[in-house]
Protein backbone atom coordinates (compact mmCIF):
# COMPACT_ATOMS: atom_id res chain seq x y z
CA UNK A 1 0.00 0.00 0.00
CA UNK A 2 2.85 2.35 0.84
CA UNK A 3 4.57 1.68 -2.46
CA UNK A 4 1.42 2.70 -4.39
CA UNK A 5 1.23 6.02 -2.51
CA UNK A 6 4.91 6.61 -3.13
CA UNK A 7 4.41 5.85 -6.83
CA UNK A 8 1.58 8.36 -7.25
CA UNK A 9 3.47 10.97 -5.19
CA UNK A 10 6.51 10.73 -7.42
CA UNK A 11 4.27 10.83 -10.52
CA UNK A 12 2.60 14.02 -9.23
CA UNK A 13 5.99 15.63 -8.62
CA UNK A 14 7.05 14.73 -12.16
CA UNK A 15 3.89 16.21 -13.68
CA UNK A 16 4.32 19.40 -11.62
CA UNK A 17 7.94 19.73 -12.75
CA UNK A 18 6.88 19.25 -16.36
CA UNK A 19 4.18 21.93 -16.03
CA UNK A 20 6.68 24.36 -14.47
CA UNK A 21 9.08 23.77 -17.36
CA UNK A 22 6.32 24.32 -19.93
CA UNK A 23 5.37 27.59 -18.21
CA UNK A 24 8.96 28.87 -18.46
CA UNK A 25 9.09 27.80 -22.10
CA UNK A 26 5.77 29.48 -22.82
CA UNK A 27 7.00 32.76 -21.31
CA UNK A 28 10.10 32.69 -23.49
CA UNK A 29 7.95 32.18 -26.58
CA UNK A 30 6.13 35.46 -25.99
CA UNK A 31 9.13 37.44 -24.64
CA UNK A 32 10.57 40.03 -27.10
CA UNK A 33 13.77 38.81 -28.70
CA UNK A 34 17.08 40.45 -27.63
CA UNK A 35 19.40 38.77 -30.10
CA UNK A 36 21.47 41.40 -31.92
CA UNK A 37 21.52 40.99 -35.69
CA UNK A 38 25.06 42.31 -36.07
CA UNK A 39 26.34 43.76 -38.39
CA UNK A 40 22.97 44.40 -40.02
CA UNK A 41 21.89 46.62 -37.11
CA UNK A 42 25.19 48.50 -36.86
CA UNK A 43 23.50 51.85 -37.54
CA UNK A 44 21.12 51.49 -34.58
CA UNK A 45 23.31 49.43 -32.25
CA UNK A 46 23.86 51.06 -28.87
CA UNK A 47 26.69 50.00 -26.56
CA UNK A 48 26.65 50.83 -22.87
CA UNK A 49 28.85 53.77 -21.89
CA UNK A 50 30.58 51.72 -19.19
CA UNK A 51 31.68 49.06 -21.69
CA UNK A 52 35.50 49.02 -21.88
CA UNK A 53 36.78 48.47 -25.39
CA UNK A 54 39.92 50.56 -26.01
CA UNK A 55 42.07 52.98 -24.04
CA UNK A 56 42.14 56.50 -25.48
CA UNK A 57 43.52 59.93 -24.65
CA UNK A 58 40.95 62.63 -23.93
CA UNK A 59 41.27 65.51 -26.40
CA UNK A 60 39.65 68.92 -26.06
CA UNK A 61 38.08 70.96 -28.84
CA UNK A 62 41.46 72.51 -29.73
CA UNK A 63 43.13 69.13 -30.22
CA UNK A 64 45.10 69.12 -26.95
CA UNK A 65 45.37 66.30 -24.43
CA UNK A 66 46.24 66.58 -20.75
CA UNK A 67 48.87 63.83 -20.58
CA UNK A 68 52.15 65.14 -19.10
CA UNK A 69 54.14 61.92 -19.58
CA UNK A 70 54.51 61.24 -15.83
CA UNK A 71 54.51 57.45 -16.42
CA UNK A 72 52.14 56.56 -13.54
CA UNK A 73 49.82 54.61 -15.85
CA UNK A 74 52.80 52.70 -17.24
CA UNK A 75 53.99 51.77 -13.73
CA UNK A 76 50.52 50.64 -12.60
CA UNK A 77 49.74 48.54 -15.68
CA UNK A 78 49.98 44.85 -14.61
CA UNK A 79 50.68 43.54 -18.13
CA UNK A 80 53.09 46.16 -19.46
CA UNK A 81 50.45 47.24 -21.96
CA UNK A 82 51.51 50.91 -21.88
CA UNK A 83 54.88 52.25 -23.03
CA UNK A 84 55.64 55.97 -22.82
CA UNK A 85 58.49 57.97 -24.32
CA UNK A 86 59.08 61.61 -23.42
CA UNK A 87 61.13 64.52 -24.73
CA UNK A 88 62.44 67.80 -23.35
CA UNK A 89 61.16 71.06 -24.86
CA UNK A 90 62.17 74.68 -24.29
CA UNK A 91 59.65 76.98 -22.67
CA UNK A 92 59.28 80.70 -23.52
CA UNK A 93 60.92 81.63 -20.20
CA UNK A 94 64.07 79.67 -21.09
CA UNK A 95 63.32 76.69 -18.84
CA UNK A 96 62.94 73.09 -20.00
CA UNK A 97 59.91 70.86 -19.59
CA UNK A 98 59.32 67.14 -20.06
CA UNK A 99 56.63 66.43 -22.63
CA UNK A 100 54.92 63.34 -24.03
CA UNK A 101 56.52 62.10 -27.24
CA UNK A 102 54.77 58.75 -27.91
CA UNK A 103 52.02 56.94 -26.00
CA UNK A 104 52.01 53.31 -27.17
CA UNK A 105 49.17 51.00 -26.11
CA UNK A 106 48.91 47.25 -26.80
CA UNK A 107 45.23 46.36 -26.94
CA UNK A 108 46.05 42.66 -27.35
CA UNK A 109 47.53 42.38 -23.84
CA UNK A 110 45.16 44.79 -22.07
CA UNK A 111 43.06 43.29 -19.25
CA UNK A 112 40.76 46.35 -19.06
CA UNK A 113 41.40 46.63 -15.33
CA UNK A 114 41.17 50.44 -15.60
CA UNK A 115 44.08 51.04 -13.21
CA UNK A 116 45.60 53.44 -15.74
CA UNK A 117 42.43 55.54 -15.84
CA UNK A 118 41.80 55.64 -12.09
CA UNK A 119 45.41 56.49 -11.16
CA UNK A 120 46.02 59.18 -13.81
CA UNK A 121 46.59 62.47 -11.91
CA UNK A 122 45.55 64.55 -14.92
CA UNK A 123 42.37 62.61 -15.84
CA UNK A 124 43.79 62.29 -19.34
CA UNK A 125 42.64 58.72 -20.09
CA UNK A 126 39.36 56.93 -20.67
CA UNK A 127 38.04 53.70 -22.20
CA UNK A 128 35.91 53.99 -25.30
CA UNK A 129 33.04 51.61 -26.06
CA UNK A 130 34.09 51.00 -29.68
CA UNK A 131 34.18 47.19 -29.64
CA UNK A 132 35.01 46.75 -33.33
CA UNK A 133 38.69 45.95 -32.84
CA UNK A 134 38.97 42.71 -34.83
CA UNK A 135 42.16 42.39 -36.87
CA UNK A 136 44.25 39.78 -38.66
CA UNK A 137 47.61 40.50 -37.00
CA UNK A 138 48.60 41.20 -33.41
CA UNK A 139 50.95 43.98 -34.47
CA UNK A 140 48.00 46.08 -35.59
CA UNK A 141 46.67 45.99 -32.02
CA UNK A 142 49.61 48.12 -30.88
CA UNK A 143 48.43 51.70 -31.26
CA UNK A 144 49.84 55.18 -30.67
CA UNK A 145 47.26 57.10 -28.69
CA UNK A 146 48.71 60.59 -29.32
CA UNK A 147 48.20 60.24 -33.06
CA UNK A 148 46.77 63.72 -33.59
CA UNK A 149 49.15 66.49 -34.74
CA UNK A 150 50.08 68.92 -32.01
CA UNK A 151 48.77 72.50 -32.21
CA UNK A 152 51.15 74.89 -33.94
CA UNK A 153 51.97 76.87 -30.81
CA UNK A 154 52.87 73.70 -28.96
CA UNK A 155 54.87 72.07 -31.74
CA UNK A 156 57.24 75.04 -32.10
CA UNK A 157 57.82 76.86 -28.85
CA UNK A 158 58.87 80.51 -29.22
CA UNK A 159 62.53 81.33 -28.74
CA UNK A 160 63.53 82.24 -25.19
CA UNK A 161 63.61 85.96 -24.45
CA UNK A 162 67.07 87.48 -23.99
CA UNK A 163 68.14 87.88 -20.37
CA UNK A 164 69.17 91.55 -20.98
CA UNK A 165 67.98 94.40 -23.18
CA UNK A 166 69.74 94.32 -26.61
CA UNK A 167 70.70 98.03 -26.50
CA UNK A 168 72.14 97.66 -23.02
CA UNK A 169 73.99 94.55 -24.09
CA UNK A 170 75.51 96.40 -27.10
CA UNK A 171 76.63 99.26 -24.85
CA UNK A 172 78.28 96.82 -22.44
CA UNK A 173 80.08 95.12 -25.33
CA UNK A 174 81.34 98.49 -26.66
CA UNK A 175 82.64 99.47 -23.24
CA UNK A 176 84.35 96.11 -22.85
CA UNK A 177 86.02 96.45 -26.26
CA UNK A 178 87.23 99.98 -25.43
CA UNK A 179 88.62 98.82 -22.11
CA UNK A 180 90.35 95.87 -23.79
CA UNK A 181 91.88 98.21 -26.42
CA UNK A 182 93.11 100.57 -23.65
CA UNK A 183 94.71 97.72 -21.72
CA UNK A 184 96.35 96.45 -24.91
CA UNK A 185 97.76 99.91 -25.68
CA UNK A 186 99.13 100.23 -22.12
CA UNK A 187 100.79 96.85 -22.38
CA UNK A 188 102.38 97.71 -25.71
CA UNK A 189 103.68 101.00 -24.28
CA UNK A 190 105.11 99.14 -21.29
CA UNK A 191 106.83 96.66 -23.56
CA UNK A 192 108.32 99.49 -25.62
CA UNK A 193 109.60 101.24 -22.49
CA UNK A 194 111.04 98.00 -21.18
CA UNK A 195 112.80 97.44 -24.47
CA UNK A 196 114.40 100.94 -24.27
CA UNK A 197 115.49 100.79 -20.60
CA UNK A 198 118.06 97.96 -20.91
CA UNK A 199 120.13 100.11 -23.33
CA UNK A 200 120.32 102.95 -20.80
CA UNK A 201 121.21 100.42 -18.12
CA UNK A 202 124.05 99.03 -20.18
CA UNK A 203 125.48 102.57 -20.76
CA UNK A 204 125.39 103.32 -17.05
CA UNK A 205 127.03 99.98 -16.30
CA UNK A 206 129.81 100.71 -18.79
CA UNK A 207 130.44 104.19 -17.27
CA UNK A 208 130.62 102.59 -13.81
CA UNK A 209 133.21 100.08 -14.99
CA UNK A 210 135.30 102.87 -16.56
CA UNK A 211 135.23 104.80 -13.31
CA UNK A 212 136.47 101.75 -11.41
CA UNK A 213 139.35 101.37 -13.82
Amino acid sequence: MGSIKEYFSEAAKGIKSLVDGMVVTGKELVTPKITEQYPENRATLQIADRFRAELTLIYDNEGRHKCIGCGICQMNCPNGTIQLTTKMVDLPDGKKKRKLDKYMYDLGSCTFCMLCVTTCPQDALEFSNDFEQATFTRNSLVKQLNYRPEPQEDAAAPAPKPAIDPEKLAKIKAEALAKAAKIKAEREAAKAAAAAHPVEGEVKEEKKEEGND
